[in-house]
This record gives structure tokens, C-alpha cells and sequence, in this order.
């Protein structure tokens, strides 16, 4: 008879393994150096700086989706408003290179590929508190407060 082997997805899905978030943050910090650090020549990236808010790694760590958002893009005078399209392709359209010189400041078997995508999470923040600060919200908030209270 054969041995039972054991799989991490046998009650159900699970968050991402402790060895993928170190590696996710190990190439987060990294690749916020290598964009500070190096110059992207491309149009779209002129003057840009990005912030890298998450890195979310494959479970065998050869793959990285970068989460990313440009410095000023919920602003509508900032100089990157609705430019958010355009850097996200520059940076996946350098992914090979910004790759290479990642590679030189990890300490990594191997260097990820990187893919570059917008962080929606700052856009979903921004109608979650509109919708708190609609009238009509608040006054469903404030009754239940007030009826909680008295019971």
C-alpha cells in the first residue's frame, strides 16, 4: 500500500505558505530599491515615482505579481491621473530588465518573473468611505448604535 500524501489544500483553501510572504516582502523591499535606484527609460515612467504595495508570490516562488500604485494617482491634479494604464505597461514591458537587476540584490535560487499590476485596493478604500459618509448610511449607523445601547 501506498503512503497517504499530504496536501496543504485538504480542508479547504488557504492563505498563501509563511515561505511565500517572506519572499513576497524579500522582493517587495528590493524592488522598491531597484526603481528608486534605477532609471527606466521610458516615456511613461518620466518624473513617476510608483510605490510597490504588495508582492504576491507563486507557490513554487518562481513567479511575482507586483502590486503597484503611482504616487499622486487618486489625485485628479496630480501629474500621474489617469496615466495609471501607462506606467503599469512600462513597468511590465521592462519586467526583464527590472528582473536582472533585482537579481543582484536578492538572495534568492531563483529570480522571479515579475508582472506588474494596478493595486485596486486604495480605489475600493476611497468608495468605502464615501459610502460612510453618505447621510443615509450614517443614520442607519447611528440607530443601530442607539438601539444596542439599550439593550
Amino acid at each position: 500500500m501506498g503512503r497517504k500524501q499530504h496536501t496543504r489544500n485538504a480542508t479547504g483553501p488557504q492563505g498563501p505558505s509563511q515561505r511565500q510572504l517572506r519572499a513576497g516582502e524579500l522582493i517587495r523591499h528590493a524592488l522598491v530599491e531597484v526603481l528608486r535606484e534605477e532609471e527606466i527609460h521610458d516615456e511613461a515612467m518620466d518624473g513617476v515615482s510608483v510605490t510597490v504595495t504588495e508582492v504576491r508570490m507563486s507557490p513554487d516562488l518562481k513567479h511575482a505579481t507586483c502590486f503597484v500604485e503611482p504616487l499622486g494617482a487618486g489625485v485628479a491634479s496630480a501629474p500621474t491621473a489617469g496615466h495609471v494604464e501607462e506606467i503599469v505597461k512600462a513597468l511590465n514591458a521592462h519586467a526583464k530588465f527590472l528582473r536582472g537587476v533585482l537579481g543582484k540584490h536578492i538572495d534568492m535560487k531563483f529570480t522571479p518573473d515579475l508582472r506588474f499590476r494596478h493595486d485596486e485596493s486604495f480605489d475600493a478604500a476611497g468608495r468605502i468611505d464615501r459610502l460612510f459618509d453618505d447621510p443615509r448610511v450614517r443614520a442607519d449607523l447611528q440607530r443601530h448604535d442607539d438601539g444596542e445601547d439599550q439593550a
